[in-house]
């Protein structure tokens, strides 16, 4: 049922069109509906919406199709940006992004990631860092903290036999095809606002033809984490900052004039 807005009151918040209005089958707490969301409002501002194609990989996200009201592919594990890379090279008129978790992304789809961007592929990759495998179980992920605790790593991921954990975003920074990479997160209201703005740019930046982009987002994981929401959302400031570190890593002076609209 539509409500009214009475003549003497403006709206400033609404359910953004890119999204559908189906029940979620994330875990309550958990900050993946979030970040749906801002790609949905990011998409409705920009007026893309009808011409997006968001690619589902494996992983928690694996149903976000169900969420978002556009055009969806599903992907086999890890393999989002190839399937993304052929969908923009066959259509370069439309919008097209990967959703992708750490797992996904940074464990048994490295190289397609890693190759995409070097390749300065023109589509946008959002990466949903909690850590954690958090599909399967609650196993060790490439970007658990050092001693964090993990079904597969009951006595804490130990940095001399399972390595340190990998910084997705400083490591495709380096790479000459990258136009814009950053890490925020959904963490707090003002962390929230400062993502937004990063997947907006990010989606410009394809729509100005600029490189590959992507917006890291530091995440939770309450359920596998054995933590309440709110504790969860503490323990990541507490740990994961420090060790993934907010903010810009790589903006080409092509992307920092788009920004300061120039």
């Amino acid at each position: 049922m539509a409500v009214e807005i009475p003549e003497d009151m403006e709206l400033v918040y609404s359910y953004p069109e890119s999204l559908t209005k189906v029940r979620t089958h994330y875990c309550p707490g958990c900050t993946h509906g979030v970040v749906h969301r801002l790609i949905a409002e990011v998409l409705d501002e920009l007026g893309v919406r009808e011409r997006t194609i968001g690619i589902a990989p494996v992983g928690c996200s694996v149903l976000a199709y169900y969420y978002f009201n556009m055009d969806f592919a599903e992907a086999a594990h890890g393999r989002a940006p190839a399937m993304a890379t052929g969908i923009k090279r066959v259509s370069p008129d439309k919008v097209v992004f990967t959703y992708q978790g750490d797992g996904d992304l940074a464990a048994i789809g490295t190289a397609e990631i890693i190759h995409a961007a070097n390749r300065g592929e023109l589509f946008t990759t959002i990466f949903v860092n909690n850590a954690i495998y958090g599909m399967t179980g609650g196993q060790m992920a490439p970007t658990t903290l050092p001693g964090q605790v993990t079904t597969s790593s009951p006595t804490g991921r130990n940095v001399q036999t399972a390595g340190w954990p990998i910084r997705m975003a400083e490591l495709l920074a380096e790479l000459p095809g990258v136009a814009y990479v950053t890490r925020q997160s959904v963490l707090d209201v003002p962390a929230i606002r400062k993502a937004k703005k990063a997947i907006k740019l990010a989606f410009q930046t394809q729509l100005a033809g600029l490189g590959f982009s992507m917006v890291e987002i530091l995440s939770t994981c309450n359920t596998n984490w054995h933590m309440t929401p709110v504790e969860a959302l503490e323990w990541a400031k507490e740990h994961m900052v420090d060790y993934f570190p907010l903010g810009d890593t790589k903006m080409t002076d092509a992307v920092r004039a788009l920004k300061e609209g120039k």
